[in-house]
């Protein structure tokens, strides 16, 4: 099986750096075609195990092998047909408008919209935000990002169970899903 994982926690602010190059070869130790995405922890994988149990062997072995923060790192693992539905249930027209707009990708990692959701503030002159089952799709007006509200999440207790991307890391990573390019 295929799987998208994303890492939260490595390589953000200086914190918990980890060379691309050196996840890969960790990560093919135990896997196979394991491939990365930027420097933000981004991987593609293929393993016979479950989603669950790559995700723990993940979450265990990356402060083992390079020394980091255990407490900063998560992992969230997706097989194709739940990427899918990430990128499906964006709202109409995510995305579409870049340069009007930016566009944000908050996945769950063992928490529910529900959970979340009360935690996401925004201005409803710059933010519109939507929860999905898997992720919440942030939007907001690029000439006014600085007035957005949406990175208060940070202070919030469910923060450290989110991982966010942008837009197009998250609509590179579904073409790459299925593809043996490197």
């Amino acid at each position: 099986m295929e799987y998208v994982v994303l890492l939260r926690g490595i390589n953000v602010g200086g914190r918990n750096k980890v060379a691309m190059s050196a996840l890969r070869g960790h990560l093919a130790a135990h896997f196979t075609n394991v491939r990365t995405y930027i420097q933000t922890g981004n991987v593609l994988l293929e393993s016979d195990e479950s989603a669950a149990d790559v995700a723990t062997h993940i979450e265990s072995s990356l402060p083992v092998a390079f020394e980091l923060d255990s407490e900063l790192i998560r992992v969230l693992v997706l097989d194709p047909v739940a990427f899918a539905s990430v990128l499906d249930d964006a709202p109409a027209g995510f995305g579409s408008e870049p340069e009007t707009y930016r566009y944000d990708v908050g996945f769950y990692v063992g928490v529910t919209a529900a959970d979340v959701e009360p935690h996401i503030p925004v201005n409803p002159e710059v933010d519109d935000v939507v929860c999905g089952d898997l992720a919440f799709y942030h939007r907001r007006v690029t000439a006014l990002a600085s007035r957005s509200r949406v990175s208060k999440i940070v202070g919030t207790p469910v923060y450290g169970s989110l991982t966010i991307r942008n837009w197009r890391t998250v609509s590179t990573l579904g073409q790459m899903l299925g593809s043996r390019a490197t």
